[in-house]
């Protein structure tokens, strides 16, 4: 393995607890069973998830159901997925949960409006809500773990991240361009906008808020 790579795993992979966004996973699941702790007992939707999530989760609810355009198998009576679009799922027909969890999803539907169809989902399908998503304003961007790239526009990013090491994938600039273009990271007016009712918990590394959450417990 190359250094690049080694250095790749140690900021960037959330399967490693060894690494920083696996470190960051895990004190997130603590803040929800902290803001949750009856989420053994509880019908779990996440949207944006898929079932390897709460497969290896510490805490299983009672039952989850997982919204993801991406296909994956149902495993079981208490954990079912479905193929749909989370900010207007048509799969649920209205069906009432104990709880939506939403990780890292709403920086990535589309657009506001987009972002609007997915906050009225969360909160027309449950009383309780945790919504997490990268703050916009941490000096690092998450998903490529480049210094200020969300700062630069859209042709410079793309000029930029297919020379990085740190990215997702070995991307052309077209392909750069449509993956920096499909995020877009929000600010706290934002997420408070959004979700009215709802505490913004600041997840916070090195005394800077790293992303945020909407907790409606």
């Amino acid at each position: 393995m190359t250094l690049t790579q080694q250095l790749k795993r140690k900021l960037n992979n959330p399967d490693d607890s060894r690494s920083v966004s696996g470190w960051a996973r895990a004190k997130r699941w603590e803040k929800l069973l902290d803001s949750f702790p009856d989420l053994a007992q509880m019908r779990v939707l996440d949207l944006g998830g898929l079932p390897s999530f709460w497969l290896n989760a510490s805490v299983r609810p009672a039952e989850v159901t997982t919204v993801n355009l991406v296909d994956a198998d149902s495993p079981g009576p208490w954990l079912r997925h479905i193929v749909d679009d989370a900010c207007g799922p048509t799969s649920l027909g209205g069906e009432q949960f104990d709880l939506v969890v939403s990780n890292s999803l709403i920086e990535h539907v589309g657009g506001y409006s987009a972002r609007r169809r997915l906050a009225d989902v969360v909160q027309s399908s449950a009383k309780r809500h945790w919504v997490q998503t990268p703050y916009r304003y941490f000096p690092i961007e998450p998903h490529w773990v480049f210094p200020g790239l969300q700062f630069l526009s859209p042709h410079l990013r793309a000029k930029l991240l297919p020379h990085w090491p740190f990215g997702h994938s070995e991307l052309d600039y077209q392909g750069a361009l449509d993956a920096v273009l499909a995020c877009e990271l929000l600010s706290i007016s934002e997420m408070r906008l959004l979700f009215p009712d709802s505490t913004v918990w600041h997840e916070k590394v090195a005394g800077l808020t790293k992303s945020i959450v909407a907790i409606r417990s």
